[in-house]
């Protein structure tokens, strides 16, 4: 029994030396809010301001039938009591027609809208951990955390606004 005892004090002292090699090699650690970074380089301002041109037209179709369907609704509303019932019903179904227009419109519009938009936040994502990387290595960090999941750390960890200038200057926008 002795000899055992021995034999498990030798063990957690070997494993105590070994953890204190360990403990003194000091791990670098940065944060980075991933969100920020890649929707503040140059190419995600530019391919949003890219996207907006493209779908002005069809936004300003969108608002056009939105006034349309309010002025509809205004006749309805002013001409209570004074509109026979005919022409009440014909603005009626004139105002329903131009209301489901206005939704199927503006559910395509939003569904191509949100399409582009993921594509283009997926594709600079990845290139911004190709980024990130690299100024890990620059800088010799070993481990690079989002904000969004870091309760607490010191303004100088954050390494946001030199991962946007990395990536600016890695891809810029065409």
């Amino acid at each position: 029994m002795g000899q055992t005892t021995f034999a498990r004090l030798f063990f957690m002292a070997a494993a105590g030396v070994a953890a204190v090699g360990v403990a003194s090699a000091q791990t670098k650690v940065a944060v980075i809010n991933m969100q920020q970074a890649v929707l503040a380089t140059a190419e995600i301002k530019k391919a949003s301001a890219d996207v907006a041109a493209k779908y002005k037209p069809r936004q300003d179709a969108i608002d056009q039938l939105r006034a349309e369907v309010e002025g509809i609704q205004q006749k309805l509303q002013a001409g209570e009591g004074k509109l026979s019932p005919a022409a009440e019903q014909d603005l009626t179904i004139q105002g329903q027609r131009k209301q489901r227009a206005l939704q199927r419109i503006s559910q395509d519009v939003q569904e191509e809208v949100d399409n582009v938009r993921n594509d283009i936040l997926a594709g600079a994502g990845r290139r911004m951990q190709e980024v990130i990387r690299k100024l890990a290595d620059e800088r010799g960090v070993d481990v690079i955390v989002d904000t969004g999941s870091t309760l607490f750390f010191k303004a100088a960890l954050d390494l946001t606004a030199d991962a946007t200038a990395a990536y600016d200057k890695a891809y810029p926008p065409k």
